[in-house]
C-alpha cells in the first residue's frame, strides 16, 4: 500500500521525486549521454589535462559565456510568459549575464567592452540560441536546464580555491559567475527545477525535439572548446603565469616540472604523465584552471550526473 501510494504521489519512501523514463530529465539523461563522452574527448579537453592550461584561454572562455547568457537570458525574458517556460523562470535565483560582466571587468578592467568581441564559434550558437528563442520558445528549456544545472553542480568548486590561486577578494570578485548568492541549496533548488520541468505540459514528440537540441547545445559548446583550442596553437607556451613555477623555482629537479612531465607524458612515459597531473593539482594555479575547465564539463553534463 505504501508503495502504491508513492507511485501515485510522485515520490519514493523518502520522499525523494520518482523518475519516470518518460520524464523530460530522464529522457535528457539518456539522450545525450553518447555526446556528452564525445565532449569529454575533445582535443581541448584532453590538452588541459595535460597541463597545457593558458590563462588567455580561461578569460576567453569567461567572455564565451557572457556573450551566449547574454543571448539566452535576452531570450528567456522575451517568453518568461510562455506556457513552457513560465515555471522555469527564476531570474533572481539564476541569471548569470551581469555576474558575467563583473568577472570581465574584473579581469580586463573598466574598458574591458571595447577588449572583448563574440568569437566566431560562440557567435553560432547565439545565433541559434536567439532563433529557437523567436521561433520555437520551448527548445529554450533544453538551453537553460543544460547551462544552469551544470553551473550549480560543477561550478560551485571553484571558489576557494581560485581565491587562494588567484589571490581574489574574499569578497567574490572575478568568479561571480560561479555565485548564486539567492539559491541557499543547490541541491533542493535543483530538484525543484528538474521537478518544474517533468510537470511541463509536453508530448512525447516534443520530449524528443528537446533532446535533440541539447546535443545541439552539446555539439555548440564542443565547437568553442575546438575554437579555443585553436587559438591556443598561437599563445606561446609560457603563459601559466598566475604563479606556478619554472624550473628554477622547483629547486633545480626538472623531473618536477610540469612541462616535463607533459612532454615525457605526451611521448608515451605513463609515470611521467601520473607526475604531470600531481605537480599541476599540487598548486593552487593548475588547481583553479585545472577546476576552471572541468566545471564547464559540468555545465553541459551535471543534469544526467546529479
Amino acid at each position: 500500500m505504501e508503495e502504491d501510494q508513492c507511485m501515485m504521489g510522485r515520490t519514493t519512501p523518502s520522499g525523494e521525486p520518482l523518475l519516470l523514463p518518460e520524464d523530460l530529465s530522464e529522457m535528457l539523461a539518456a539522450g545525450t549521454k553518447e555526446i556528452h563522452e564525445k565532449a569529454e574527448n575533445t582535443q581541448f579537453v584532453k590538452d588541459f589535462l595535460r597541463g597545457r592550461i593558458r590563462k588567455e584561454l580561461f578569460k576567453r572562455g569567461a567572455v564565451a559565456l557572457y556573450y551566449t547568457y547574454s543571448a539566452m537570458e535576452e531570450e528567456i525574458e522575451r517568453n518568461k510568459d510562455h506556457p513552457h517556460f513560465a515555471p522555469l523562470y527564476f531570474p533572481v535565483e539564476l541569471h548569470r549575464h551581469e555576474a558575467l560582466a563583473r568577472d570581465l571587468q574584473y579581469f580586463y578592467g573598466p574598458d574591458w567592452q571595447s577588449q572583448v568581441s563574440c568569437s566566431q564559434a560562440t557567435q553560432r550558437y547565439v545565433d541559434r540560441i536567439h532563433q529557437v528563442g523567436q521561433e520555437d520558445p520551448v527548445l529554450l528549456v533544453a538551453h537553460a536546464y543544460t547551462r544552469y544545472m551544470g553551473d550549480l553542480s560543477g561550478g560551485q568548486v571553484l571558489k576557494k580555491v581560485a581565491q587562494r590561486a588567484l589571490k581574489l577578494p574574499p569578497t567574490g570578485e572575478g568568479l561571480e559567475f560561479y555565485q548564486f548568492d539567492a539559491i541557499h541549496s543547490a541541491k533542493a533548488f535543483k530538484q525543484l527545477y528538474r521537478s518544474r520541468m517533468n510537470e511541463l505540459d509536453l508530448d512525447l514528440d516534443t520530449k524528443k525535439r528537446l533532446v535533440d537540441e541539447a546535443v545541439k547545445a552539446f555539439l555548440f559548446n564542443m565547437e568553442v572548446f575546438d575554437e579555443l583550442e585553436e587559438i591556443g596553437k598561437s599563445i606561446q607556451e609560457e603563459v601559466l603565469d598566475a604563479g606556478m613555477e619554472v624550473h628554477g623555482g622547483m629547486g633545480g629537479d626538472i623531473s618536477k616540472c610540469p612541462y616535463y612531465a607533459a612532454k615525457m607524458a605526451a611521448s608515451g612515459g605513463t609515470a611521467y604523465f601520473c607526475q604531470l597531473a600531481m605537480a599541476v593539482l599540487r598548486h593552487p594555479t593548475g588547481q583553479v584552471l585545472f577546476a576552471t575547465w572541468f566545471a564547464a564539463l559540468a555545465g553541459l553534463a551535471a543534469w544526467y550526473l546529479m
